[in-house]
């Protein structure tokens, strides 16, 4: 700590060490094409990740996959009180330990995969809030691999519906990195050719802004695409007032189809027998038109058929357990069964 003037709070500092890239040399760490792993070195970019998480003094952060600690220097040097590092990959955990020691008392690391990570214990119950105040002082934060991030924040975005995992302290905030592409479809408003089934799951439940663009170049190894900052708040009240899993289960049926009418998406919804009845049903109680693409839908007209669906559920409970693609594969069954007893038939 450097020395504060009388009645002021010293601020953190690190001592000196190694940079980013001479960990990588000390360790032999080398990222590995099959985990999508891209170290990010330059500590302004680093920085400027943090920044845009917020007011980070004095909070407790989460940081996902880690890797050599370009981000876990920043947000350290941010002032928070307790820093959690989640890293799968064993090669990391040494140059964290480095950094752990050089922020006493400040640093847990946990050697295990975020997708399996119990979040709801992460942090101590006094952070808690109720979900109408203010956002806990309670960030995660984290450069995610290319393969775990949409399944991620799909996990996430399903434990905000349900106010579970990280969010049973209230509404965390959360600073990820994406491929710009599933930035800007998290983003996307209606009529964009991005509009998607991430869209509509992301913004029914949070404030999702997308912050800025880092190229492609400032990382080692260098992707095949530039890398966006997302920032997600969660919202008070969603703007839809149903179960993650109907939503979902509607938003998909709906995105199906994404070139097609929206009404074809939707058919899916229902049994061949009496599907375009039911469809039919739907559309006109939801007072959405037929004729618009998937992308075109508002929020309010998803909102609407979710509310539609829901009361045919309800009168109709066999409804949403129907699977579209599982009776397609029954009848695929059925063909080839009769076509091999014709064929038997012939034969004999």
């Amino acid at each position: 700590c450097r020395m504060a003037a009388p009645g002021k709070v010293a601020a953190f500092r690190l001592p000196p060490l190694p940079t980013i890239g001479e960990i990588i040399k000390l360790y032999r760490l080398k990222a590995q094409k099959q985990l999508s792993q891209n170290f990010l070195l330059d500590l302004r970019l680093t920085d400027k990740i943090v920044k845009h998480a917020g007011n980070l003094k004095n909070a407790h952060v989460c940081e996902v996959g880690p890797g050599p600690g370009g981000i876990t220097r920043s947000i350290l040097s941010a002032g928070v009180e307790q820093l959690l590092l989640i890293e799968k990959d064993a090669r990391f955990i040494p140059g964290l330990q480095l950094l752990s020691e050089a922020a006493p008392g400040k640093v847990h690391i946990v050697h295990g995969d975020i997708l399996t990570y119990k979040m709801e214990k992460a942090f101590p119950k006094h952070l808690k809030k109720s979900w109408e105040d203010e956002p806990p002082g309670i960030h995660i934060i984290g450069n995610l691999p290319f393969s775990v991030s949409t399944p991620l924040i799909i996990k996430w975005l399903e434990n905000v519906s349900k106010k579970d995992g990280p969010f049973i302290y209230g509404r965390t905030q959360m600073t990820l990195t994406f491929q710009k592409e599933v930035a800007e479809r998290l983003t996307a408003n209606p009529g964009g050719k991005q509009r998607s089934r991430l869209s509509i799951m992301s913004q029914h439940l949070c404030t999702v802004e997308n912050c800025f663009v880092i190229p492609g170049e400032a990382f080692v190894p260098k992707p095949e695409v530039d890398v966006a900052v997302v920032h997600f708040t969660p919202l008070v009240q969603p703007k839809i007032e149903q179960p993650f899993e109907l939503v979902e289960k509607v938003v998909r049926s709906v995105f199906q189809f994404r070139r097609k009418y929206c009404f074809r998406g939707l058919e899916t919804l229902f049994p061949e027998s009496g599907r375009l009845k039911r469809t039919e049903q739907l559309m006109m109680t939801a007072n959405v038109d037929p004729t618009l693409r998937p992308f075109q839908l508002s929020m309010s007209q998803f909102r609407n058929l979710c509310n539609t669906y829901r009361k045919m559920c309800d009168e109709d409970p066999s409804l949403f357990v129907y699977n579209y693609r599982e009776e397609l594969k029954e009848k695929k069954t059925r063909r080839l069964l009769k076509s091999t007893e014709e064929t038997e038939k012939e034969n004999e």
